[in-house]
């Protein structure tokens, strides 16, 4: 396939995600009453995760610095990286728009910050978690560089790890038996399996 198709496809991830986030960036910034805000490694994670789906991806689209570690993936695969935005960017939409003024980029509770049970929420409990795995995982069909390519899912990926505890944690703190009960009627992140 040609891989200015494919850097294109990244790119329509970048722009997708970002005219997503906008918005909520800007309506959210005036209300915050922050419980874990960009501390330690909150912060290290979030700088972790830009390096490896913005940053790594950038360097090798642009330089030659990564060119040693390029391989080739089949077309089949390259293709599926391509559908994967489609779904990855709907529930990115989807997720942020269901959250509404409860989204915020770190783990912190809102101002009439409430368990929000409707939308893609219903099914799932950490939608936005899933929309930006698929997109990573794109990123890494796309992207046919051993550096480059998987950065994005193996940053992310940690940062999923070691986050979604303590985001669950957060909210039964702030909800409890609420949060609780709403944990047993959803799935994680995959709709009847995880």
């Amino acid at each position: 396939m040609n891989p200015l198709l494919l850097k294109i496809g990244f790119f329509v991830i970048v722009v997708g995600t970002g005219i997503i986030r906008y918005p909520h960036e800007k309506r959210n910034k005036a209300n915050q009453v922050t419980t874990d805000k960009k501390k330690g490694l909150e912060q290290l994670l979030l700088f972790f995760v830009f390096l490896g789906m913005m940053i790594l991806p950038m360097l090798y689209i642009f330089t030659n610095w990564l060119s040693f570690a390029d391989y080739q993936l089949p077309v089949l695969w390259q293709v599926l990286g391509l559908v994967l935005i489609v779904p990855g960017l709907w529930l990115f939409y989807r997720s942020h728009y269901d959250l509404g003024r409860n989204w915020s980029v770190s783990l912190e509770i809102r101002e009439g910050h409430n368990i929000v049970n409707s939308g893609v929420y219903k099914l799932i409990r950490h939608p936005m978690y899933l929309a930006i795995f698929l997109l990573v995982i794109a990123q890494a069909l796309l992207l046919n560089n051993y550096v480059a390519g998987p950065a994005g899912l193996l940053f992310f990926g940690l940062l999923y790890l070691l986050r979604v505890g303590r985001e669950e944690k957060m909210m039964i703190q702030q909800f409890g038996e609420e949060y609780v009960a709403y944990m047993k009627s959803t799935k994680r992140i995959i709709p009847y399996l995880l």
